[in-house]
């Protein structure tokens, strides 16, 4: 069986991933599995996902997924870089994937693999040591560097998000020698943090605004049909939707209760970001405002929020694993089932349907599930009924499975 994974948060799905869905297997052929590595509850931007991740799970089922695995949460709430990185590691243990499906502003997979191994090479990371000093952000400094070494389109690919990360994806594949091959597809409709636009595939940042600002049903006409049911089920039960703000004064008790070399150890690049950071959480009464206090030119908003998030999950850089320790399932069709039955001989790492499973694996496997647990149970509070937020969830809920065997 043809496999293709996609990583994916899916905050929420929406009609553009569909797209890539369906354009995967016009590419690919239309009995392609596709395998899909989720993030968890919290995101790449540093932020909670609008939905727990069973329900974002069951959508992407319903909507043409066929296997829905978990990227674990310290890939999930890393830079682009290591959010690519888990993704890779994920879909190349399974043992099956043979492409990695991605979308992309220029649709050009031969020119962003150019790119990535130019970022591998000495000279690139010498240049970018030089440039970094003087640079506004590391964002420009890496665009600098990279201009003296390739042709200008593909210099300008660093300027689009999605072109961003698909090179990170790259990337990851050469890094890990991954037997996957990147396909991908351009994408269409409104930008990657961008304003809805009429008739276009709308943005999940611009999804996540309309639900912020109370514009329920504007929204959910906007999602496909599975997302806008699990969507109103979880809203039904309590559980949606889920904002950063429902933690907020929780987020900043414990930051004000950090001391100074807590946040030290969570500042990978050593560069002093968290001084910032611990000396506006001393004053900061809001989290917009710790924000705003922290920033500069030369740090992305997201790496400040990743930063604060690591810090109320009590996540540090040295609780990411080497390598994967377990694949977790969190959905499956009946096709994906079947994909389990050969990953029992194909993958290699243990592949956990019941959480109590994980109990029979290695430290390092217990410890980043016992992270898991504590993230959730974290993450149930956000909920906006408090009576829906029961602990220990994460000990109980098993993979969601349509139209296959249950268990499979």
């Amino acid at each position: 069986m043809r496999a293709a994974g996609i990583i994916v948060e899916y905050n929420p799905l929406h009609s553009g991933h569909l797209r890539l869905l369906e354009a995967g297997r016009a590419a690919l052929g239309p009995d392609t599995a596709i395998v899909c590595v989720m993030s968890g509850n919290f995101v790449q931007r540093g932020d909670f996902a609008l939905l727990r991740k069973h329900a974002r799970a069951r959508a992407a089922v319903a909507s043409g997924a066929d296997l829905v695995l978990e990227l674990p949460l310290p890939w999930a709430v890393s830079s682009a870089e290591g959010f690519a990185d888990g993704g890779v590691q994920a879909l190349a243990a399974t043992g099956l994937v043979d492409h990695l499906l991605f979308g992309s502003e220029c649709g050009d997979a031969a020119a962003l693999e150019r790119v990535a191994a130019v970022l591998l090479t000495l000279d690139f990371r010498d240049r970018l040591r030089r440039e970094l000093p003087g640079a506004v952000s590391f964002a420009a400094a890496r665009q600098r560097a990279l201009a003296g070494l390739v042709p200008p389109a593909d210099a300008a690919l660093l300027a689009s998000p999605n072109n961003i990360l698909g090179i990170e994806y790259c990337k990851a594949l050469l890094r890990q020698k991954a037997p996957l091959r990147p396909v991908t597809i351009r994408r269409e409709g409104s930008a990657h943090d961008g304003a809805l636009a009429p008739g276009a595939h709308p943005s999940a940042s611009g999804l996540r605004s309309l639900l912020r600002q109370g514009r329920r049903e504007e929204a959910l006409a906007l999602l496909p049909p599975a997302m806008a049911r699990a969507y109103a089920a979880e809203e039904a039960a309590g559980r949606a939707p889920v904002f950063r703000e429902n933690s907020e004064r929780a987020i900043l008790a414990r930051l004000r209760s950090m001391t100074e070399a807590d946040f030290a150890a969570l500042d990978q690049g050593r560069e002093g970001l968290w001084n910032r950071l611990y000396d506006a959480s001393r004053t900061a009464a809001t989290l917009q405002a710790l924000l705003e206090a922290a920033k500069t030119k030369r740090y992305a908003l997201a790496r400040l929020r990743r930063m604060i998030l690591w810090a109320y999950l009590g996540l540090t850089p040295a609780d990411v694993p080497e390598r994967m320790p377990y694949l977790r399932v969190l959905a499956a069709s009946g096709t994906g089932c079947r994909l389990l039955a050969e990953m029992r001989t194909s993958a290699a790492a243990p592949v956990l349907t019941k959480p109590a499973q994980v109990r029979q694996l290695g430290p390092e496997a217990k410890r980043l599930f016992a992270h898991e647990v504590r993230a959730t149970d974290l993450y149930t509070l956000a909920y906006p009924r408090l009576e829906a937020a029961e602990g220990g969830t994460e000990w109980r809920e098993g993979p969601v499975i349509l139209g296959g065997p249950a268990p499979c």
